[in-house]
C-alpha cells in the first residue's frame, strides 16, 4: 500500500510549475487504488487489528480536512490550506474528472490525468480507498458503475419486482430493498441459529418487521420509541391483513400470500443505551403493546410521517417518546410472539399493568426460561446500534444479530458524551441498581481505545453520513444542485461580516436553492439568523466567490473521500469488541450504495454454549 503523506506536513512536489498550462499534456497513470484481497471477514484477528491501527494513523494525519466544515471555506480561507502542488492539480478539474480522479475506486487501472499529479495527493487518494471496506454489493459489480437503482426496479422505479405487492404499500424503493435483503439476511440468520423469533429495535413503522412476520414466517416483536410510528404500524398490519384476505379469496393457493398470518407485536418503548441486558429484557416482558387508534406523540420526534424522506435519514433516526398512554394495554410479551394483539387473559393484563405502575419487574430467575431469539436493527441510530451488540454479547438468550448502522454523529464518545441530536433518556426511566458503568458508542474495543490518534470528532463522523455514490453521480451529471456548497460558504461569509460570533448558524434546507439566484437566496437565508432580508451585498465580492464553485466542489470531495475510511473504522471497532468478546461476525455489502448509502450489514451469530466472556483488555 502506498504511504500516505500528511497534507500539512508534506512538502509540496513541484513534477511541474504552479497553475495549469494553456494547453496541458494528456497522460496516462497506473496509479489505480491499491488491490485487498481479502475481505473484512476473511482477515485474521492480527490483520484487523493491523487494519484498525493503520486507518487511526490515516485519520490523524488527515484530521484537519475531515474536521472542516464547507460552509466555511471562504471564512477559513480552506482552499489554501492544502499544499500548492495540490492546489495546482486540482485547480482546473471538471466535474467529471474529479468523480474519475477522486471519487470514483471501480474507475480502473488507468486514469488519464490533464495534469502530473504530486505523489502526496496520489498516496491519499490510493490508501484512503485501500483502507474503506468494499461497499459494492455482489449483485451490483454486474451493473455499469453509477447505475442509480437495482435490476429489480428496471420495470417498475416505484416497485421492486423481488418484493410482494402487499409489502410494498406505504414503502418507497430505497425502503422496499432494505427490508427484502435485510429479512433474508435475518431468516437465514434465525435458520443457523435455532430461532424462529426475532425482536426488531427500532422498527419505525413496522416495514421490516411486517415481512418478517407474514412474509417469512417468523416470530417478530418490534420496538420504537415513538408511540405514532408504532400505531402507523399497527395500523399497516390491518392493512395487510385485509388485502391478504382479499388475496385469499381471488387465489386460493396464491404464491403471494406469506408465510405467516401472525402480525408482529408492536411495542412503544425506549431502550436505554445505560441500561444491562436484563433491564432490556424486562422491558420487552412488561412492555407496552400499542393498539387501537393512532395516540397523540408524547415526546418530541424527529421522524415525520410525510410524503417525501431525506436521502439518508428516511426512517432511520431513533426518537423519544416516553410510554404511558391510557389507551395502550400493558401485558406480558412473554416471547409468545405467534399470538394476536390481543390478550386472552385480562387478569394477566391487570397484573403487568400494576407492575409497570410500580416499577417492579419479573423476578431475575425468570428470564432463564424465556426462549432465544435474534436482534435486528435496520438503520439504528447513533448509541442503539452499540448497545444492541453489547446486549448480543452479554444476554445468552440473544442468539444472533443484524446490525445496519447510521448517524455515526450521534454516537457519544469520551470527548463529546453529548453529540447534538442525542436522545436524552425520559424522566420516568431510571437506570437498574445493576446498569454497568457509562459507555461510550465510540470505540467499542479496548484495541482501538488503546491506539494513538483514534479519535473521531463530531464533524468527522457527521461527515461518514454522506452518500459518496450520490456525489458521484452528481459530479458525472453536472447537477445544478453542486453550486449549493458554494451558496452557502458564500452566506456564511455574509453573515460573518455582520455576525462576527455567530459562527455555522443553523439554516435550515433552502428549498429548490440550486435553482434560485444567489441573491435571493441569500435573502431567505438572512432572515433565517434575524439578519434583515434586503442586507445589500457587495456584488464584485458575491461574483468572486461564485466563481470559485469548482475549488468548493474539489474541497468538498477530498474531505468526501475520507468518509468510507471513517465509517470503515467505526465498524472495524464493533468486529474487534466481538473478537474481543470470542465471537467472530462478518460485515456484508448487504444492500445497493446507490440506493442505500449506509449499506454494510454487521452479522454475528453464537454457536450453541458459546461462552459470554468478559472483554479483553489488550
Amino acid at each position: 500500500m502506498l504511504v500516505p503523506m500528511s497534507v500539512k506536513n508534506s512538502t509540496p512536489s513541484r513534477t511541474h510549475q504552479t497553475g495549469a498550462p494553456q494547453n496541458p499534456p494528456t497522460r496516462t497513470h497506473q496509479t489505480g487504488a491499491p488491490q485487498n484481497p481479502q475481505t473484512p471477514q476473511t482477515r485474521t484477528q492480527e490483520q484487523q487489528r493491523a487494519h484498525a491501527k493503520r486507518l487511526t494513523w490515516f485519520l490523524s494525519q488527515y484530521s484537519h480536512l475531515s474536521d472542516s466544515f464547507i460552509i466555511e471555506f471562504f471564512t477559513e480561507d480552506l482552499w489554501h490550506t492544502l499544499p500548492e502542488s495540490w492546489q495546482s492539480a486540482l485547480n482546473h478539474l471538471s466535474y467529471r474528472q474529479t468523480a474519475e480522479l477522486l471519487l470514483d475506486a471501480a474507475h480502473g487501472e488507468e486514469r488519464r490525468y490533464p495534469l502530473v499529479w504530486p505523489l502526496s495527493l496520489l498516496a491519499f487518494r490510493a490508501s484512503a480507498h485501500a483502507l474503506a471496506f468494499p461497499r459494492e454489493c455482489k449483485k451490483q459489480q454486474g451493473r455499469a458503475s453509477g447505475s442509480p437503482k437495482p435490476d429489480e426496479f428496471l420495470e417498475n422505479q416505484s416497485q421492486s419486482s423481488l418484493l410482494g405487492h402487499a409489502f410494498r404499500k406505504h414503502v418507497k424503493p430505497k425502503k422496499q430493498h432494505e427490508i427484502r435483503q435485510l429479512g433474508t439476511r435475518v431468516k437465514q440468520l434465525c435458520e443457523q441459529t435455532g430461532c424462529s423469533r426475532v425482536v426488531d429495535v427500532g422498527s419505525g413503522q413496522g416495514h421490516l418487521s411486517r415481512f418478517l412476520s407474514f412474509g417469512l414466517g417468523l416470530s417478530v416483536t418490534a420496538i420504537e420509541a415513538d408511540r405514532t410510528l408504532v400505531t402507523m404500524a399497527t395500523k399497516f398490519d390491518g392493512q395487510l391483513l385485509l388485502a391478504l384476505e382479499k388475496e385469499r379469496q381471488k387465489k386460493k393457493c396464491s404464491s403471494l400470500v406469506p408465510a405467516s398470518q401472525s402480525p408482529p407485536r408492536h411495542v412503544a418503548g425506549w431502550v436505554n443505551p445505560k441500561a444491562s441486558w436484563k433491564d432490556f429484557m424486562k422491558q420487552l416482558s412488561t412492555a407496552e403493546c400499542v393498539r387501537d387508534h393512532p395516540q397523540t406523540p408524547s415526546g418530541p420526534s424527529k421522524k415525520r410521517l410525510r410524503g417525501s424522506e431525506q436521502d439518508e435519514y428516511s426512517d432511520e433516526v431513533q426518537t423519544l417518546s416516553c410510554p404511558g398512554s391510557t389507551r395502550s394495554e400493558s401485558y406480558s410479551l412473554d416471547f409468545d410472539m405467534t399470538s394476536q394483539n390481543e390478550c386472552e387473559d385480562s387478569s394477566c393484563c391487570m397484573r403487568m399493568q400494576t407492575l409497570c405502575q410500580e416499577g417492579e419487574h419479573p423476578d431475575s430467575n425468570q428470564l432463564r426460561g424465556y426462549p432465544d431469539f435474534v436482534l435486528t436493527g435496520l438503520h439504528a441510530c447513533g448509541d442503539l446500534s452499540a448497545t444492541l451488540l453489547r446486549h448480543f454479547v452479554n444476554c445468552p438468550h440473544v442468539r444472533g444479530i443484524t446490525s445496519v448502522a447510521c448517524c455515526y454523529m450521534k454516537i457519544t464518545t469520551k470527548e463529546n458524551p453529548t453529540p447534538p441530536g442525542l436522545v436524552e433518556q425520559p424522566a420516568l426511566l431510571t437506570p437498574s441498581q445493576d446498569s454497568p458503568p457509562s459507555e461510550f458508542g465510540y470505540p467499542m474495543s479496548s484495541w482501538v481505545r488503546g491506539l494513538p490518534g483514534h479519535r473521531l470528532s463530531y464533524k468527522a463522523r457527521e461527515g461518514a453520513c454522506h452518500a459518496i455514490d450520490d456525489y458521484i453521480q452528481r459530479l458525472r451529471e453536472e447537477s445544478e444542485l453542486l453550486r449549493t456548497h458554494c451558496y452557502r460558504a458564500a452566506l456564511e461569509a455574509f453573515i460573518r461580516v455582520k455576525m462576527p460570533d455567530l459562527r455555522r448558524a443553523g439554516i435550515q434546507t433552502i428549498k429548490k436553492a440550486h435553482l434560485l439566484p444567489f441573491t435571493e437566496y441569500a435573502r431567505l437565508g438572512f432572515a433565517r439568523v434575524g439578519l434583515p432580508p434586503g442586507l445589500p451585498l457587495d456584488p464584485e465580492r458575491v461574483e468572486a466567490m461564485l466563481k470559485q464553485q469548482g475549488r468548493v466542489v474539489v474541497y468538498f470531495s477530498l474531505v468526501l473521500l475520507l468518509a468510507p475510511v471513517v465509517e470503515t473504522l467505526v465498524l472495524l471497532d464493533r468486529m474487534i469488541y466481538l473478537q474481543e468478546n470470542g465471537m467472530d461476525s462478518q460485515l456484508v455489502p448487504l444492500f445497493d450504495p446507490n440506493l442505500s448509502p449506509r449499506n454494510i450489514v454487521l452479522v454475528a451469530l453464537k454457536t450453541r454454549g458459546c461462552p459470554i466472556t468478559a472483554t479483553t483488555k489488550v
